[in-house]
Formats: structure tokens, sequence, C-alpha cells
């Protein structure tokens, strides 16, 4: 008895241990997951710092922690979203109803809390910056798919009105908007391609074959390359 006494005792002290040692791991492992996040998110902060040419050095420290945290933030409200979404889905094969009421509602709160952050961080952001810097902040957060477009559009039609101009500026922006609040990269691009659509679909209805001019500008693009190379 005394033998199996003493092998059921280290048994346990052994599963101790183990467990002590697995809880150990996993602490020390959130513990990395927070710090490469935190670097990555400041580091991601700091590059569009970079461009907003600050001559202050405690100024730019500030603006760059104030990005950082939007970034966080807005991480934490997608989480939330998330973890709310998947309760609700499971619920689903018992009362579908009450399921798609919950999708709803988390889908609502999300945006709510979005668009409260949203005004909030443009407040903390003009407390520190010019308008122009704060244009620059939103390139930055959006991968400056703004510019870039507007540009492209410009080159693909170069007879368009002064009015038709202003109507593509105002849908990117809207969309720049839209895209500094999403949760990653592809769903960024994705707010970008929903008002494209809307742009295309506006020049369409003013008598322009999008598809002709869409070709005519690669042939454009294309001749242009081969005049360099010659």
């Amino acid at each position: 008895m005394e033998k199996v006494a003493k092998k059921v005792l280290v048994v346990l002290t052994l599963m101790i241990v183990s467990s002590k040692m697995l809880w150990a791991q996993d602490v020390q492992t959130k513990e990395q997951k927070e710090v490469n996040y935190t670097k990555m998110i400041t580091d991601r902060a700091a590059k569009i710092v970079t461009s907003l040419d600050i001559s202050d050095v405690e100024t730019s420290i500030k603006v760059r922690d104030i990005i950082s945290k939007q970034y966080r933030d807005l991480s934490e409200i997608h989480d939330l979203r998330k973890e709310k979404l998947k309760i609700a889905k499971e619920k689903a094969k018992e009362d579908k109803e009450k399921s798609e009421a919950e999708v709803k509602q988390a889908e609502s709160e999300a945006e709510l809390a979005m668009n409260k952050l949203h005004k909030k961080y443009l407040k903390n952001l003009s407390k520190k910056l010019s308008d122009s810097q704060v244009e620059k902040v939103k390139d930055g957060m959006t991968y400056g798919v703004l510019p870039i477009t507007y540009k492209g559009y410009q080159e693909m039609l170069p007879n368009l009105s002064e009015a038709q101009k202003t109507q593509i500026l105002a849908y990117l922006t809207e969309a720049r908007e839209h895209a500094m609040d999403a949760e990653s990269s592809e769903k960024k691009h994705a707010w970008f391609g929903k008002y494209k659509g809307k742009i295309n679909n506006y020049l369409s209805a003013a008598g322009i074959d999008m598809k002709k001019a869409g070709l005519e500008w690669e042939q454009r693009i294309a001749a242009a390359k081969a005049a360099k190379q010659n």
C-alpha cells in the first residue's frame, strides 16, 4: 500500500508541475504576443509619422502614440464583434431568427463604436496636426489608395470636367473614411473597390464608355513604356 501511495503521490506531483509549466508557457505566449503586437502597431504608426515632417520630437511621439492607440482600439472593437458573431452563429441551429437578430445587433454595435472612435481619433489628431497632415495620416492608414486612384482616373480620362473630378474625389474620400476603420488590408481595399464601382456607374451615366477608356489607357501606358525602352 505504501508503494502504491508513493506512486500516486509522484504522479500527482508530476501532473501539478506539468500543469504549472503549461500555464507559465501560456502566460509567456500571451505576453510575447502582446509585445509583438505593440511593436507592430508602434512601427506602423511611426512610419506614418515619418511622412508628416514634424520638427518637434515630442509632438511626433505623441502623434505616433495617438495613431498606435487607434489601431489597438479598433482591434478591440473588431475582436469583440467577432466573438459576438461566433456566439450568435452557434445559435443558428436552435433558433435561426434569434441568431440573425444577434448578428445584426453585433454588427450595429461595432459600427456605432467605430463611428464614435473615428470622430474622437480625428479630433485628437487635429489638436496636434494641420489639416494637410491629418490627410496624410488617413492616406498612411489606407496605403495611399485615394491619391493613387484619383490620379489614375485623371490619367485614364484626361477630359474629365471639374464637376466630375470633384465627385470622384468625394467618393474616394468617403471610401477612405470607412477604410481607415477596416480590420485588414483586404477589407480596406474592399471599401475602395465598392466606391470605385459607384464612380464607374456615375461616369457611365454621363456617357463615358469605361471599358473603352480603360483599354485606351492601357495602350497609352504600353506605348509610353515602349518609347522609354527605345
